[in-house]
């Protein structure tokens, strides 16, 4: 794989609540040089980064619903109408940990779908489910829950909480949700090798904030 196949691989990330306008504005120049598939923000700074990216091939990702979770479906399908009112094109949301952990099926999949049909016809949906605090079956259930209610993606992690991507996730997220679905690595992933490893599972995108470090290893 050379470098310009690994980087359409990569959302090149900084969510950071310290980020400055000068870092996002940064991100967004490597984005253009390197060739990532998108620049992954907070959503006050998409319109920050369209005003950049609008028109190119790198795409504009924000995260809804960031990083518990465990704001109403109503308030994340309203962030994620508004993010792409904005300029995204991708959003990357959080499940409500807590209802799936309280076996609310029903309130999980509402939850999904509200941003899935805010984002319908308009920007790429990936379901955040924060592996590591569930049970290889509640995982399962996460990923079968993201699929019915029309996501896109699911992703391993926020990057935020206590620990990120594995690979055995990824190969049980992928044997989940089948081929055709997307599958997302992030938290944790700061080397050539980890993400090789990712892609080999089963990922079809890498979120990282330690891109450019990756592909230098090439």
């Amino acid at each position: 794989m050379n470098k310009l196949e690994l980087a359409r691989y990569i959302d090149h990330t900084i969510l950071k609540p310290d980020a400055k306008e000068g870092d996002v504005i940064k991100l967004c120049r490597e984005a253009l040089e390197y060739k990532f598939a998108s620049v992954c923000i907070n959503a006050s700074n998409v319109k920050l980064a369209d005003s950049f990216l609008h028109g190119t091939e790198v795409k504009v990702c924000t995260v809804v619903g960031f990083p518990l979770g465990a704001t109403t479906k109503e308030t994340k399908a309203f962030e994620a109408a508004q993010a792409i009112d904005n300029g995204a094109t991708e959003v990357d949301m959080v499940i409500n940990i807590g209802a799936l952990k309280s076996g609310k099926m029903d309130e999980v999949e509402a939850d999904i779908k509200a941003v899935a049909d805010a984002c319908k016809g308009k920007a790429l949906l990936k379901v955040i489910i924060e592996a590591c605090l569930l049970s290889d079956e509640e995982k399962v259930t996460a990923c079968e829950l993201s699929k019915k209610a029309g996501a896109d993606y699911v992703k391993t992690s926020t990057g935020f909480s206590a620990s990120g991507a594995t690979v055995e996730d990824i190969v049980l997220m992928r044997r989940t949700v089948g081929p055709e679905m997307g599958v997302k690595a992030a938290g944790g992933i700061r080397n050539l090798e980890t993400s090789l490893k990712m892609i080999e599972a089963g990922a079809t995108r890498i979120g990282a904030s330690a891109s450019i470090s990756i592909l230098n290893e090439l």
